[in-house]
């Protein structure tokens, strides 16, 4: 026969209520913060590994890039494939690295390059360039300025020659020399937005275009 002990009712003990809205506020304010640092990290890497915008303050690549011309660069393409001439990059200026230039690569390591009555010749053959104009008539002769006539020249290993399309009013590898491609930031592919200051107005028809 089994007894059955009886006595006080055990009562559970219970604990504390949290004061819940504090703690949803808490996490909320959490994640905010966590989501925002995050983005930030993100930011940083995507502008330093990947994408970065520029945006065009004078008209030495016109026409290709017009003045307010805001565009995206790619800045791991080079990790992976050599330049090639004719591309559109950014990079360090050779005289102040701390001031950044959008040039147009004319010639590689080895190349002969030459400018003869505004021509360009890269290894004694005449350069065919559509993207290139000519706004000032009259010819300069050397030496008093090396942009309408460049006597010939071998580009150094790792270094580019570099050159504005709009060649008459650009500084560019024909005054300050060769650039070293370490000093390269990345290749201009397109334009995201485009501002006419002067007609104080977007220029729709340039947004999103590629640029070669």
């Amino acid at each position: 026969m089994t007894e059955q002990v009886t006595g006080p009712p055990v009562q559970e003990r219970k604990e504390p209520p949290l004061p819940e809205r504090k703690v949803r506020e808490k996490s909320v304010i959490r994640q905010y913060t966590e989501a925002f640092l995050i983005a930030i990290l993100l930011a940083l890497v995507i502008r330093t590994f990947v994408v970065q915008a520029f945006k065009i303050p004078s008209g030495s690549m016109l026409p290709t890039l017009q003045i307010g011309d805001h565009l995206l660069v790619n800045k791991f393409l080079y990790w992976f494939t050599d330049t090639q001439r004719g591309d559109v990059i950014v990079f360090k200026f050779p005289q102040d690295e701390g001031r950044d230039f959008i040039k147009r690569v004319i010639a590689l390591p080895d190349d002969k390059v030459e400018v003869r009555g505004k021509r360009v010749y890269v290894n004694d053959k005449p350069v065919q360039e559509s993207y290139a104009v000519h706004l000032d008539p009259s010819m300069q002769e050397n030496p008093h300025s090396p942009r309408d006539n460049f006597s010939p020249v071998k580009v150094p290993a790792g270094q580019l020659f570099m050159m504005g399309d709009n060649r008459d009013y650009s500084m560019d590898s024909r005054f300050w020399g060769f650039l070293d491609i370490k000093k390269i930031k990345g290749k201009a592919f397109i334009i995201y937005w485009s501002w006419d200051r002067e007609r104080f107005r977007p220029r729709w028809e340039r947004i999103g275009k590629v640029i070669r």
